[in-house]
């Protein structure tokens, strides 16, 4: 449920810290997602182009323990963000 033409941002929250990306550890996952965002950039799904990095993996760093299943720990919240922030009107137009 993300906005991958939104750059260094999803939605309402924005900075490098919400940006989309794909993360690949083999030359041939790499060429994988290269070949994948061509191919939705060139069916023209979205209005924008996909803008989501392709980046090699690094460390990986859990997020803290009030972030995980943060939709379940608070979901009034998370609904009311969802709805706010425009994500729930991407989603229905873009991913059904």
């Amino acid at each position: 449920n993300i906005d991958p033409t939104q750059k260094n941002g999803q939605f309402v929250d924005t900075g490098t810290q919400y940006r989309t990306a794909i993360f690949y550890k083999t030359s041939r996952e790499k060429s994988i997602a290269e070949k994948k965002v061509a191919e939705i950039n060139k069916s023209a799904r979205f209005s924008k182009p996909v803008v989501t990095e392709i980046t090699r993996a690094g460390s990986f760093y859990r997020a803290e323990e009030y972030h995980q299943d943060f939709y379940k720990k608070q979901p009034g919240h998370y609904k009311r963000y969802r709805n706010g922030s425009g994500r729930d009107g991407f989603i229905n137009k873009y991913w059904k």
